[in-house]
């Protein structure tokens, strides 16, 4: 299995913090936000391979970062070539990007990089091997349902087949919310270019696909516990950096 770190945003609502320097570079509790997802992926027994998927304004600082890091897993730096955030080609562009350029043949574990959880990826991993080749994704349950509007809004039967997806909503149906943590099969990474053909797609919008994906073919979801931090403004940073231990 293959693990892939998104980190090729240009995090235009984090500025003048991240105008010249990458957000998963921000440190957090005294280190750089991507150091705990490296952390969590190399935990993972069935991870052979991490990639990092970042742009050629902000390659050099991550050349730099894994220069001054020891991970137990090999990780691999990908440029996606792009030069500031009008043309970046987005989340699912990334992840299309990444498979196309490394010939991707393996099951593929997506996080993105200013991604911060308290939780464990064990269990995640065992229930979404458990509905392969179906998708699954990581939801965080918040507490208050109002807050929701800001992120991918999911909910879920039983079997925890994913129901019904809002890409922010203005008014959610539940407090169920995706955190950027996706399961994708071998099987099922061809998806991933047939949503960029054809109409229009939102590229850089990974909830537009989950919606998309699940109303073709089962998608699921696994509700973390724990804390989790969305690093999308300055707000959840300094959030994150007062209670992420």
């Amino acid at each position: 299995m293959k693990a892939l770190i998104l980190a090729a945003g240009y995090a235009t609502r984090l500025y003048p913090l991240t105008k010249k320097y990458p957000k998963p570079l921000l440190e957090v509790g005294g280190r750089p936000i991507i150091d705990y997802i490296v952390d969590k992926l190399s935990a993972v027994a069935g991870v052979n391979e991490i990639y990092v998927v970042t742009n050629s304004k902000f390659i050099a600082a991550f050349r730099k970062w894994k220069r001054s890091v020891k991970p137990a897993k090999k990780v691999t730096l990908v440029n996606d070539l792009t030069t500031d955030n009008r043309d970046r080609l987005g989340a699912i562009g990334d992840i299309n990007f990444v498979a196309k350029r490394k010939k991707l043949q393996d099951d593929l574990l997506v996080i993105g990089g200013d991604n911060l959880f308290s939780g464990k990826l064990d269990g995640f991993l065992d229930f979404s091997k458990s509905h392969a080749p179906d998708v699954s994704i990581g939801l965080y349950r918040l507490k208050h349902k109002k807050d929701a509007s800001r992120y991918g809004v999911a909910t879920l039967d039983r079997q925890k087949k994913i129901t019904s997806f809002q890409e922010k909503p203005k008014s959610p149906r539940s407090d169920l919310v995706a955190m950027c943590l996706y399961y994708i099969p071998r099987k099922s990474l061809p998806l991933i270019h047939v949503y960029l053909q054809g109409e229009v797609r939102r590229a850089d919008a990974t909830g537009s696909y989950v919606a998309w994906l699940k109303d073709r073919t089962d998608v699921f979801g696994y509700v973390f516990g724990g804390a989790w931090f969305d690093i999308g403004d300055f707000k959840y940073l300094n959030s994150a950096k007062e209670k992420f231990i």
